[in-house]
């Protein structure tokens, strides 16, 4: 496990506006309450509570990744529009504390859904 410093800043913050997920012209997920990661030089992630994802539309995958910085994150298909979107989306089941403010949240694959702020 590594902690987040300066070398490799993370931060979590509320989302001062509304993200929504769209994946084949379906909208998945709309949220006001969505979490803002910024991590590093990366591009801002965006958590959105499960309570506002269409979680009848996704499935677990087997696929599980490693971050030294956030733990083990388990992979999310989408089934919507009659296709399968394989792992579109991943959560971090049981965060390092430095992060775990995104327990419960899902996030999507930029290539894999369009995710837009507003």
């Amino acid at each position: 496990m590594k902690i987040p410093g300066p070398d490799h800043p993370i931060s979590v913050e509320p989302f001062a506006g509304t993200v929504s997920v769209t994946i084949a012209g379906v909208e998945l997920a709309r949220s006001e309450r969505a979490l803002a990661m910024q991590e590093a030089s990366y591009p801002t992630v965006y958590y959105l509570p499960r309570e506002d994802v269409a979680m009848e539309m996704v499935r677990i995958s087997h696929k599980v990744t490693h971050c030294p910085y956030k733990g083990d994150a388990a992979h999310y298909c989408v089934c919507v529009a009659g296709q399968d979107v394989e792992d579109a989306a991943w959560s971090f089941e049981a965060p390092y504390e430095a992060v775990a403010g995104i327990s419960g949240h899902l996030a999507f694959y930029a290539g894999k859904a369009e995710v837009s702020t507003s």
